[in-house]
């Protein structure tokens, strides 16, 4: 098992970004690496990290302004060769359709409920470092 795992994390709003880095903690879930955070704020910088590699899964706002997560999990899915796992935060239940067209890997409801989040995204994470090893 590698030492850590990357988590690249986008929302224009820090706010977010900081309940995802706490609904984290050091690690999801027992038995998975630590986890290390990649924080973006804009598309161009998603998609520099996504390019440099290393990133294992991607939690993107699907409430950013101006490029939303949606549309970035579409483009990156189409774009980014191997392109990691994605967990997408959506505003309300009813947009899980959205999710499933931006073609996310798992999508959870903002704001950031610690328990489903974690669960989200340590699910996510056993999927990719399985592939991986």
């Amino acid at each position: 098992m590698q030492p850590t795992a990357t988590v690249l994390v986008y929302s224009d709003d820090a706010d977010t970004r900081q309940q995802v880095r706490l609904a984290t903690g050091r690690r999801p879930a027992a038995g998975l690496p630590t986890v290390e955070f990649v924080e973006c704020a804009t598309l161009p910088a998603v998609l520099s990290a996504l390019e440099a590699g290393g990133v294992d899964v991607c939690v993107l706002d699907g409430e950013a302004v101006p490029a939303g997560g949606m549309g970035v999990c579409r483009q990156i899915k189409d774009e980014i060769f191997r392109c990691p796992p994605v967990l997408l935060l959506i505003g309300r239940p009813q947009d899980a359709w959205l999710a499933t067209w931006s073609r996310a890997d798992a999508a959870v409801t903002h704001p950031v409920d610690p328990v489903e989040f974690a669960d989200a995204l340590a699910g996510l994470l056993r999927t990719r470092l399985a592939i991986e090893a």
